[in-house]
């Protein structure tokens, strides 16, 4: 197997989410392969994606990535609602969707809660199956609190200061935690950068909501893997026990001496169970 392919041809465009936000999406891949639609995390970047996009599996897939709403390139809507509104963030990825033909989702952490929202909205027609990585199911209740790791919590509220140098110190933090072990200098100010793009207005937004998924987890009928790190210090690994119980058709996959992104750090690894994944479903 190749991993990385002599050249990555993307093609970008928009589509207005909801309340009308635009959305920057990008693809790469055969136009006519099974679509896998990649859903990033909490202040963070379609780029987050990178080394899946610029590997083979855009051989055989059709690869979609988005910015949030409020990340990258998409619109940053001011108003706190913008991203506290569940059936907003469900829009968002209806939006793109609907663009499509039936998807594969990969989502990670934050992006979990972001796909479970579409879900529950509006349910799995368009969804052959669905990749949670890092799994966040639930926030702002005790029960979500509990599976949360401490170095991320640790975080907070600097991580939503309106102070430019205690933000990006903050982010830095947030950065190295991420891993198990240590980021590739380039890489590490690469994803930093993109971190602290990200407005502190909405990564205060996004951490205001009270939810929970539980329920649209057991009733989801399409088949799921669980991906996580073992060393995961931002999302207990406990969450892939507490949530893939609740499915009908899961299977799990934890990563030894990886943290919270082993996309990033095990991509190998990462990119044959997804592409496994997918042609299961």
């Amino acid at each position: 197997m190749t991993r990385y392919r002599l050249s990555t041809v993307m093609r970008s465009r928009t589509v207005r989410g909801g309340d009308g936000v635009e959305l920057y999406v990008e693809e790469t891949g055969p136009a006519d392969g099974p679509t896998v639609l990649f859903l990033h995390g909490y202040s963070q970047s379609r780029l987050s994606w990178t080394k899946q996009f610029e590997s083979s599996l855009a051989d055989e897939f059709r690869l979609v990535r988005v910015d949030n709403r409020g990340h990258g390139r998409s619109e940053t809507p001011r108003e706190k609602r913008a991203y506290t509104d569940s059936s907003l963030w469900a829009a968002d990825v209806q939006a793109v969707v609907e663009t499509l033909d039936e998807v594969v989702i990969v989502a990670w952490s934050y992006g979990c809660l972001v796909a479970l929202d579409y879900l529950r909205a509006y349910g799995t027609d368009d969804v052959r199956g669905v990749n949670f990585v890092g799994i966040v199911s639930g926030m702002g209740t005790d029960a979500a609190t509990e599976l949360l790791g401490s170095a991320y919590l640790e975080l907070f509220p600097a991580i939503t200061s309106e102070d430019a140098e205690e933000s990006v110190r903050t982010l830095e933090r947030f950065v190295e935690r991420s891993v198990a072990g240590d980021l590739d200098p380039v890489e590490r100010y690469f994803v930093l950068g993109y971190n602290a793009v990200v407005p502190p207005f909405v990564r205060d937004g996004m951490r205001s909501r009270t939810l929970s998924h539980r329920e649209t987890v057991a009733e989801l009928d399409v088949p799921l893997l669980f991906t996580h790190g073992e060393e995961d210090r931002i999302v207990d690994p406990r969450a892939v026990e507490v949530t893939a119980a609740l499915a009908s058709d899961a299977r799990t996959s934890l990563y030894p001496n990886v943290g919270h992104t082993p996309f990033r750090e095990a991509p190998d690894r990462f990119d044959e169970e997804l592409r496994a994944f997918v042609r299961r479903t």
